[in-house]
């Protein structure tokens, strides 16, 4: 193998590891990262912007930061992910067309760059991150390595595929309503969603969709998990909200002892929104038993707000209403007009809804969601620890299958809410939830389960993941398009 294929196979713990024993340069790491990049991405789609330059200067200067990370290659999200002087479009034809750069780092790419990070490219997002696959017209579909005819899941699709694929061992990635986690369990990875004002979105952002939308990474190991949320984690000034600060670090939860927990299986999507595929329903009751087989307790059990009636109706007026507001700014931004040349029809469809709400309802719609959290809370005060579900509701599906039909001309609307519906009710409560790559359908695609905690618990999730992991290794699953598949 080449070097490039062989660093592939290394999480960006080990690579970090090798760049402090001098095995590899940081300069040697990133022209390895491109390489894979140049090879892969014409069959993926998945990096939209190169910042290969930019990457190697910075490998090459003598005041490269001496952080966990030193001379590591990561790829950031082209949403939120702010990069000082670099394109940034968020999946807009409008944005894309009128040449928008970022004035400035954001907090999560400063302190990306602060551990040693080398950002060598932005990866594909759907247009403003507002559905559940990466199928953008300002840059087209990203394909699933697993299977090419498939989608990756979205937003943060772009990063999933390049990480599946080996592109770089980790990458930014930012979730909403499962962002993180649905990439993650189509693309066999372990995506962690923080809890709310875990990471700070400033400086340009104080907050997205009231507390829903929160940044992360996707990685392929546990221990990159835990050791990403150290260097990123952390209120700045102004944040309008901040979690708690950990214990400790959280690479220091890997490997330790959970302690025997109490953990409820739930299967059925909350209030029975769409059917759940056997093959997703199959896969959390496997995880149950080796759950059980570690010496945890798991019962069905769930907490009751989680198929509370018209929550996710109340979900949709803050969403529509944030979209409005996000196609108005960049119209703004860019002074182009958001219209049906630089703004897709559902997106344009729900700001027209978003528009359409009042004040008032739009706070009833907050108080609701608010008081929704407050009910889900009390099922973790009343003694259980985690709640297991699959991450979706289904494995990942074709390429296309969220486009609007003859058939069913509102379809890119509506399917996305069922898609995401086991992973949005812990955006709207704030908690944290990871998807762990411990299944695969009877097709060989990816499937996810999804852990869910009590607010500020990551590093229970830390813990329980790391066993998980430790007792079923998923490293030895590559996808068929990957830096170490030939031919």
């Amino acid at each position: 193998m080449s070097i490039p294929d062989d660093l592939a196979l290394l999480d960006a713990t080990a690579q970090a590891e090798m760049v402090r024993r001098r095995d590899c340069s940081p300069r040697e790491m990133v022209d390895a990262a491109i390489e894979r990049i140049e090879r892969l991405n014409p069959r993926l789609n998945a990096v939209i912007h190169t910042l290969y330059d930019k990457a190697r200067a910075a490998a090459d200067a003598p005041d490269l930061p001496d952080g966990p990370f030193r001379g590591v290659p990561i790829l950031v999200k082209d949403l939120l992910c702010h990069t000082g002087g670099d394109p940034y479009h968020a999946g807009m034809r409008m944005v894309r067309d009128a040449g928008w750069t970022s004035p400035t780092d954001s907090y999560m790419a400063a302190k990306l760059r602060a551990a040693g990070f080398l950002i060598v490219g932005k990866t594909n997002t759907p247009e403003i991150g507002s559905t559940v696959t990466t199928e953008p017209l300002a840059y087209g579909a990203t394909h699933n390595p697993w299977n090419l005819a498939h989608s990756v899941g979205g937003s943060s699709g772009g990063s999933g595929a390049a990480v599946a694929a080996g592109m770089t061992a980790v990458a930014e990635a930012n979730d909403g309503g499962g962002s993180i986690r649905i990439p993650a369990s189509e693309c066999g990875l372990v995506g962690l969603k923080p809890t709310r004002g875990r990471i700070s979105l400033g400086p340009m952002i104080g907050d997205l969709w009231h507390g829903c939308v929160v940044e992360g990474t996707v990685t392929r190991t546990v221990r990159d998990t835990a050791a990403l949320l150290d260097v990123t984690q952390g209120g700045m000034p102004g944040d309008p909200y901040t979690a708690p600060p950990p214990r400790r670090p959280y690479v220091q939860e890997v490997g330790a002892a959970p302690g025997r927990l109490r953990i409820g299986l739930h299967t059925r999507a909350p209030g029975n929104i769409v059917p759940v595929h056997p093959d997703c329903v199959q896969a959390a009751e496997h995880v149950a038993r080796q759950l059980e087989a570690l010496g945890h307790v798991v019962e069905p059990a769930r907490p009751a707000a989680f198929d509370e009636d018209g929550i996710l109706d109340q979900f949709r007026v803050l969403v529509s209403s944030w979209i409005a507001h996000d196609v108005a700014a960049w119209s703004e931004v860019t002074g182009r007009p958001a219209d049906e040349h630089g703004v897709e029809s559902s997106n344009l469809i729900m700001a027209q809804l978003g528009n359409s709400h009042s004040a008032p309802a739009y706070i009833r719609a907050l108080g609701a969601l608010h008081a929704n959290a407050r009910r889900m809370a009390a099922w973790w005060e009343e003694g259980w620890d985690l709640l297991l579900t699959p991450t979706l509701a289904e494995p990942p599906p074709p390429l296309g299958d969220f486009a609007d039909t003859a058939g069913d001309p509102t379809r890119s609307l509506t399917r996305p809410i069922a898609f995401a519906a086991f992973t949005s009710p812990f955006n709207m409560t704030g908690q944290p939830a990871i998807s762990l790559p411990l299944a695969w359908s009877s097709t060989g695609l990816p499937v996810g389960i999804q852990l869910a905690a009590a607010a500020g618990r990551e590093d229970l999730l830390v813990r329980i993941a790391a066993q998980l992991e430790a007792a079923h290794p998923w490293d030895r699953h590559r996808p068929p398009v990957h830096a170490c598949a030939h031919g």
